[in-house]
């Protein structure tokens, strides 16, 4: 899913010192593509990879066909380990094909797995990575071609299996999201919210994750950077395009988290290379790193990532009064999320300039640094007690965001609250926490590794007995080069901007979970305002919000929603209730107009 932080991700995580004013000690924080639990350790391919990448081609080699089926068997030994790659001679196109049929209500589908590898080759034509994916197709109605949709996570450092398990593929991992019944035994179900009857999809595992490995003479790291990384799943998508005769396809790209500024960067990669896009998809967003501050001061340990401090306390302030709505901690009780969401943006906009004072110690409480740089300073009491009609959050819920401690340990006494779902919670006694500070991630994590390696051994006919599966790369998510653009962080505004420039009829639709306290909704809304700067431009933009966190489709009532408005779209139809362009909350005034990338400095920031 997700950002990675210091409320924990799936391991116990030092959160290091300020050393002193201006020099952060590295907090490493970064988004860990959706889902993820103890992400170290992988899934052997023996029992698991039944569930790694696909093509459409009839594969060569070790297969065997039973009624229509092409199942294989994958001798090499993938190795996800920074300095490793495969040698050219190694490498091989090959996959398994399995046949199904998908039905809900009264549409029936029959469709197609393919679980293997591609080989992603750059410009000149060099063989870079060999990639594994599993792509789902059905065949066309009236002679026409079907959408094809590229998905992945994020991380940086996610395989796409938490996308492929618990969104819209024809099977899902049934969770009892926000609860933890019979956990962690959630079932495998037939998904009655596929998109199979709208897209083809292609779940795709970038290098050092699932079974992707880089070809000699790359190695693995070579691509573990925000522009690296965009270039190979270019020539992934590229590859995948010729191999399967798909260019004249209305082409999507579907980005989670650290997926979503990898969209808009792939998205101008994509159309500079020739290859028009119809759509693309941002869930759960994080465009500009430096817009989020816990996030850009944990990255580039120093003060650099406080630029934007006051931003990010706002950002995060409609989210964070959600989950207290959740928790009935608001007054008068909440009666519409939507209504309350507009009331805490109101809110947060009116008292912005009055949290500027109290934003550089609440970004390091989040941090668990809050006297890093100085006495920290929070409203007092009676500031607390004059802010709950405006905002209508109890006192408890407004000390609980204004403290020394990160909140998901102060809205509820002796609770923790999940950072990618708000509404799940633990005792602080249970011991599950000593391993996972975040109890939305202890709600998926196993269930969906297991589900990888139990429970699919079969579907997608594809075993890799010599290698192991990698859900999420440890390694790769301390080690990221997040440069871009001239800067230590992406800010992907620009490149969305240059995207839509060069193709106006690029459709963006951006899904935000009300509850997601990782990649807060007001925060996607405040970035996407930024192209209110540019004039003349009317881009077909459309943003949307559901019940649930950052993985939105884990919420039984959210994922029906999600997939009729993902039908309007493909469509080309407006989604009802969905704010356009010109419908946002205008853009903060500190930062940069659409076609600037942020600009910080070390002195800059220290200097604020």
């Amino acid at each position: 899913m997700n950002p990675e932080s210091s409320f924990n991700r799936g391991r116990p995580r030092s959160l290091g010192r300020l050393a002193a004013p201006g020099a952060l000690v590295a907090v490493v924080l970064m988004l860990a593509g959706c889902g993820g639990g103890d992400s170290s350790t992988g899934v052997s391919g023996a029992s698991a990879m039944n569930e790694v990448a696909a093509n459409q081609q009839t594969p060569n080699g070790s297969t065997q066909a039973q009624n229509g089926n092409q199942r294989y068997v994958d001798p090499i030994a993938y190795s996800p380990n920074a300095a490793d790659a495969l040698p050219l001679k190694k490498v091989a196109e090959k996959a398994a094909i399995m046949h199904y049929q998908w039905t809900s209500g009264k549409t029936t589908i029959n469709y197609t797995t393919t679980t293997g590898h591609l080989t992603a080759s750059n410009p000149d034509g060099t063989p870079e990575a060999t990639m594994s994916y599993v792509a789902y197709t059905a065949p066309g109605a009236n002679g026409a071609p079907r959408p094809v949709t590229f998905i992945y996570n994020g991380g940086p450092g996610s395989s796409s299996i938490w996308l492929r398990l618990g969104s819209f593929a024809p099977t899902r991992v049934a969770t009892p999201d926000p609860l933890m019944t019979n956990w962690p035994n959630f079932p495998l179900v037939d998904n009655a919210d596929s998109l199979i009857d709208t897209t083809d999809m292609v779940f795709i595992d970038p290098p050092g994750t699932g079974l992707s490995e880089a070809i000699q003479p790359y190695k693995n790291q070579d691509f573990w950077g925000s522009d690296a990384d965009v270039n190979v799943m270019r020539d992934f998508i590229m590859r995948y395009l010729a191999a399967n005769n798909r260019s004249g396809s209305p082409i999507y790209l579907y980005g989670e988290s650290y997926g979503t500024p990898r969209t808009d960067m792939l998205a101008l990669a994509l159309e500079t290379a020739g290859v028009k896009l119809t759509g693309i998809v941002l869930q759960s967003s994080i465009l500009n790193y430096f817009a989020d501050a816990i996030e850009a001061t944990a990255i580039t340990a120093s003060t650099e990532g406080l630029v934007l401090d006051t931003d990010t306390l706002a950002g995060y302030y409609p989210g964070y009064a959600e989950v207290a709505a959740y928790f009935n901690q608001v007054s008068p009780p909440l009666i519409d999320q939507g209504l309350f969401a507009y009331q805490s943006e109101v809110f947060a906009t009116g008292q912005y300039n009055h949290f500027g004072q109290y934003a550089q110690s609440w970004v390091l409480s989040q941090l668990g640094i809050p006297g890093a740089l100085g006495t920290p300073v929070f409203p007092p009491v009676r500031t607390l007690d004059s802010w709950r009609w405006p905002s209508g959050l109890t006192l408890q819920a407004l000390q609980g965001y204004f403290n020394a401690n990160p909140f998901n340990i102060e809205l509820l006494p002796g609770t923790t609250i999940g950072r990618y779902d708000g509404r799940v919670s633990l005792p602080n006694t249970d011991p599950r926490l000593q391993s996972d500070g975040d109890p939305s991630d202890i709600l998926i994590s196993l269930p969906f590794t297991t589900a990888l390696s139990t429970q699919l051994p079969g579907y997608l006919g594809y075993r890799a007995p010599n290698a192991t599966y990698m859900p999420l790369n440890d390694n790769i998510i301390n080690v990221w080069d997040f440069s871009h653009d001239g800067q230590p962080l992406p800010d992907t505004l620009p490149d969305l901007l240059a995207a839509i420039q060069l193709n106006p009829q690029l459709k963006v639709l951006a899904e935000n979970g009300y509850h997601d306290l990782a990649t807060p909704f007001f925060n996607t809304e405040k970035q996407l305002a930024r192209l209110q700067t540019v004039k003349g431009l009317a881009p077909d933009l459309q943003v949307n919000f559901f019940q649930g966190g950052h993985m939105i489709y884990l919420d039984d009532v959210a994922r029906p929603k999600m997939k009729a408005d993902l039908v309007s779209y493909y469509a080309g139809q407006p989604i009802a209730q969905a704010l356009s362009l010109w419908t946002l909350p205008a853009p903060w005034s500190d930062e940069s107009p659409a076609g600037t990338p942020t600009t910080v400095t070390a002195q800059a920031a220290a200097t604020r």
